[in-house]
C-alpha cells in the first residue's frame, strides 16, 4: 500500500488494518516526537493527556500518530474486536480518521509481571515542526507472527510452537514484517532509534544473529525487552520500532499518595 498524507496531521501514513495503521512519518519541516507515561493512566483519561500536551504545545488533536496501551491480558480474537470498536470511536471522535481509514500506529500487549487492572496508556507520538534538516522521523506499529492484512488464529504464524526453534522463526519472521514497514515508509535500519521486543520467551538466543546481527548501525542502541504477552491470544512473539530525535517522558500525580 502507498503512504497516505494525512491532512491535517502534518505526517504520512501506512495503511493497516482497521484498528491501526502499520506505521507513520513524518512530512518535510515536522518530526515526530515519542512520550512515555512514567506512571501510565486508563486509556481513556490517556486522552485527556494527550490533549493537554498538545494544546501547551499548539498542536491540533490531528498531529496524534502513535498510541501505545498496556492491557490486563491478552485479548481473544472476539475479545480484541470487541476492544478496538471501542477504541476506533474514541479515535474518531477525535476526528482522526482520514476518508474512513484509522491513521493511527498502535502497541498494545500485556505485562507479564504487575498487569495493569483496565487498559491503560503508556505512551504516543506526535507530530510538531522542526526546523532540522535531519532525515524524517517515524513510527512503525506493534505486529506479532501474523501477515499483513490477517486478524485470525488461523493465520498465525507456527501457531503453538513455542520451542526454541519455534520462537526463533516467528521472530525472524516478525523482522521481516518490521523490515517491510521500515522500508515501505521509506526509512532502513541505520534510521532506527528504538528497537522494542515483547515477549515472555528468551531473547538472549535471538540476539546475535535475528535481532541485534540484522539491524546494522541500529544495534549499537541495542534492544528493549518487555518481559509481556502480545495482544492476542495464540501470539508469541511482537515488535515495534522508531527513528525519532526527541524522547519525552512524563510524571503524572500519584493519586495514591494524595
Amino acid at each position: 500500500m502507498p503512504l497516505i498524507d494525512h491532512p491535517s496531521g502534518d505526517y504520512r501514513f501506512l495503511p493497516g488494518i482497521a484498528p491501526y495503521s502499520c506505521g507513520v512519518v513524518s512530512k518535510p519541516g515536522f518530526e515526530i516526537a515519542h512520550v512515555t507515561l512514567h506512571r501510565p493512566v486508563p486509556y481513556a483519561q490517556g486522552f485527556q493527556v494527550i490533549e493537554a500536551h498538545l494544546a501547551a504545545e499548539n498542536r491540533p488533536r490531528a498531529a496524534l500518530c502513535g498510541i501505545e496501551l498496556r492491557s490486563p491480558a491478552p485479548f481473544s480474537f472476539r475479545g480484541f474486536g470487541e476492544f478496538n470498536a471501542e477504541y476506533a470511536r474514541m479515535l474518531e471522535g477525535w476526528g482522526l480518521f482520514v476518508e474512513g481509514v484509522n491513521p493511527v500506529a498502535r502497541t498494545n500487549v500485556a505485562p507479564a509481571v504487575a498487569p495493569p487492572t483496565e487498559p491503560v496508556l503508556y505512551g504516543f507520538s506526535y507530530s510538531r515542526p522542526c526546523d532540522s534538516p535531519l532525515p524524517p522521523t517515524f513510527i512503525v506499529a506493534g505486529a506479532g507472527e501474523l501477515p499483513e492484512g490477517v486478524l485470525e488464529a488461523e493465520g498465525i504464524h507456527r501457531t503453538g510452537d513455542t520451542s526454541p526453534e519455534g520462537i526463533a522463526v516467528k521472530a525472524r519472521f516478525v523482522m521481516d514484517l518490521m523490515e517491510n514497514r521500515l522500508r515501505s515508509l521509506g526509512s532502513d535500519w541505520p534510521d532506527v532509534t528504538a528497537i522494542d521486543v515483547y515477549t515472555i520467551h528468551p531473547v538472549e538466543p535471538l540476539l546475535p544473529e535475528i535481532l541485534l546481527g540484522r539491524v546494522g548501525a541500529a544495534a549499537i542502541h541495542g534492544v528493549r525487552w518487555f518481559y509481556s504477552r502480545p495482544q492476542i491470544l495464540g501470539i508469541e512473539f511482537e515488535m515495534d520500532l522508531r527513528g525519532v530525535r526527541t524522547e519525552l517522558r512524563f510524571s503524572q500525580p500519584d493519586e495514591s499518595r494524595s
